[in-house]
């Protein structure tokens, strides 16, 4: 592994460590098999999930809600839950949440809602 490589790939872990605490299993297995494409989705991700405080325009309650609807949309349950969670924990409201996934179904329709929606819901509300 390139030197660059390398320092993308520590910073792109950095970038996990401090948002969620760990590096999700996915990507680990990035890390080991394929270097080099997490070294370049950890330098987006670094950029993207920037605090105000360290160049960030939205914080992270925002930034998390946004990745949870995008989830949504394109079917990825866990993906969304995951993401709605984390919003939460950045202070992100149940109204919130309703009103963006509401958002959700107008592009996704019913079905989007009935798949991943309604699961999002019950999620977060078993953890408040």
């Amino acid at each position: 592994m390139s030197d660059i490589t390398k320092a993308a790939v520590d910073k792109g872990i950095a970038s996990f460590m401090a948002t969620y605490g760990r590096v999700p299993p996915s990507y680990e297995v990035l890390i080991e098999h394929a270097p080099e494409v997490f070294a370049g989705y950890g330098l987006m991700r670094d950029f993207v999930m920037r605090t105000p405080e360290n160049g960030g325009a939205l914080d992270l309650k925002t930034k998390e809600l946004i990745f949870a609807l995008l989830d949504a949309v394109i079917g990825q349950k866990s993906g969304a839950i995951a993401h709605a969670k984390e919003a939460m924990k950045h202070g992100l409201t149940m109204e919130e949440l309703t009103e963006g996934l509401m958002q959700v179904l107008i592009v996704g329709g019913i079905p989007t809602w009935n798949a991943v929606g309604v699961e999002v819901i019950a999620a977060c509300k078993a953890e408040r």
